[in-house]
């Protein structure tokens, strides 16, 4: 009778097991599909940003994240077909696929804490010297664009204050037509608004862009580590919980081997 109530328990531990295990691998697929969102959207919507950038750490931890959301998804997928099968090679392969994603979001995590840490010190450093130096020179059409959304984004004009464009190869030269800052610097736009430097025709931001970049590209990477860590928590609770399943089964199986003799 001990015997049968024992094994009745196993089965309901089995079926308990079975079940948080799907609802932990719906949540980590939703998760993983929320990583390739935050890689996805930091590369396409703010690509024009990154171009400004000296280090290319930011773009480099967004693309880690889009891949390993991506085989988060596949290895959701995995996780079902080993948990309706219950068998414990697949549930195995699931396991090590949990550490390995983990090992790459952690490696992500690492690069964004590097690159924030830094982040400061990079945009001073070349902000000014690439709004001075390649603003609309010939080949740098990409940097001038991005340059020019820069300043309208975020309603500034300069890399520390306008005075910036004042040493600008662009500026200089005899493509400005006497401009004294690129006409995105204006609160409105126009055709060569950018001669008159007046506060009620440009903005005049304190700290300038390197301010406002900074704070953007902060909050990005607080975005980001925060998904990374989220989704990261749920596969050590995974792993966990697949390690305890395959345990289960492996003394179930030596249980009926047992029975059998």
């Amino acid at each position: 009778m001990s015997h049968f109530n024992k094994a009745e328990q196993d089965d309901w531990m089995t079926v308990y097991l079975k079940y948080l295990l799907f609802v932990f691998n719906f949540f980590f697929w939703v998760g993983g599909a929320a990583v390739m969102a935050v890689g996805i959207w930091t590369l396409v919507e703010k690509s024009d940003y990154l171009n400004i950038l000296a280090s290319s750490t930011f773009a480099v931890s967004a693309y880690i994240l889009i891949f390993a959301g991506g085989l988060v998804m596949i290895t959701g997928f995995l996780g079902f077909c080993a948990i309706i099968r219950e068998q414990r090679s697949c549930l195995s392969a699931y396991f090590s696929m949990l550490l390995l994603i983990f090992l790459i979001e952690l490696v992500a995590g690492v690069l964004a804490y590097v690159y924030y840490q830094r982040l400061s010190e990079e945009l001073k450093q070349h902000l000014t010297q690439t709004l001075t130096e390649n603003y609309a020179v010939p080949g740098k059409t990409h940097i001038t664009h991005s340059i020019d959304r820069l300043q309208q984004d975020f309603k500034c004009c300069g890399s520390n204050s306008s005075a910036d464009w004042q040493h600008s190869v662009y500026i200089l030269s005899v493509e400005s037509s006497g401009r004294v800052v690129p006409d995105s610097c204006c609160k409105t736009v126009t055709f060569k608004c950018g001669k008159r430097d007046h506060p009620s025709n440009i903005y005049k931001v304190e700290g300038g862009c390197i301010t406002k970049l900074e704070q953007f590209l902060a909050d990005h990477l607080l975005i980001m580590g925060a998904v990374g860590i989220g989704v990261a928590c749920l596969q050590l609770l995974g792993a966990g919980l697949t390690a305890y399943f395959n345990y289960v089964l492996y003394k179930e199986e030596e249980e009926d081997a047992y029975s059998v003799m």
